[in-house]
């Protein structure tokens, strides 16, 4: 089993979408507290850009998974890390293993995209149920809100009464059958991506065992 890599810096925002309870969101990038490697992602369903409902625990028992979580298809970083990973997309799958992106879009927001493949789906998570379940959703600061609420939209989570801005950290997890995570990169520093070539290496060290 591969280290896991973390990292820590600052973060954004994302497209707008109805609102989501907070039940677990940092206060800040800084603080999140990503799942670690060993321990199994909980049992969550998602919809997909046609609005259908997918069962995650049914998905991770087909392959193994590349979970990928980002911002939105709004931000320039995570576009330019979907489109790399679209071009292993054929090693991946020599070595067992599907691709599911999950962000805050909405459905419709994702059926925007021109990522169109049986073995690399997106997903939504636009009440942030999963990004908050792997630990990786924050709470932007009010300056940083209020810029990116004029400019893109935001998601509303609410907390006391109140609506604040919160989105997912960017993350890799790399998952085995029974959803258990065998590898995890997480990085506030939304500039920062992981390699190909680390994932390619993590995804083959979960197929050999």
């Amino acid at each position: 089993m591969l280290k896991p890599i973390l990292f820590a810096c600052s973060m954004l925002i994302t497209a707008s979408v109805s609102a989501a309870t907070a039940t677990n969101i940092a206060s800040a990038a800084e603080k999140v507290s990503p799942l670690m490697p060993g321990l199994t992602i909980p049992a969550t369903t998602l919809k997909n850009k046609d609005g259908h409902n997918v069962d995650l625990t049914e998905r991770f028992a087909e392959k193994t998974t590349v979970l990928i979580v980002y911002r939105g298809g709004w931000c320039p970083y995570c576009s330019k890390q979907l489109a790399s990973i679209q071009k292993i997309e054929a090693e991946l799958a020599e070595l067992g293993a599907q691709i599911i992106a999950i962000s805050p879009d909405s459905p419709e927001k994702l059926a925007e995209s021109k990522i169109d493949s049986p073995n690399y789906q997106l997903l939504s998570d636009d009440s942030l149920t999963l990004s908050q379940a792997l630990g990786l959703a924050f709470y932007l600061d009010d300056k940083t809100a209020t810029i990116y609420r004029n400019k893109l939209g935001v998601n509303f989570v609410s907390l006391d009464g109140k609506a604040k801005v919160a989105l997912p950290v960017p993350a890799v997890f790399v998952v085995d059958k029974k959803g258990l995570v065998h590898f995890q990169y997480a990085n506030p520093n939304y500039k920062v991506r992981l390699t190909e070539n680390l994932l390619l290496a993590a995804v083959k060290s979960v197929s050999e065992q």
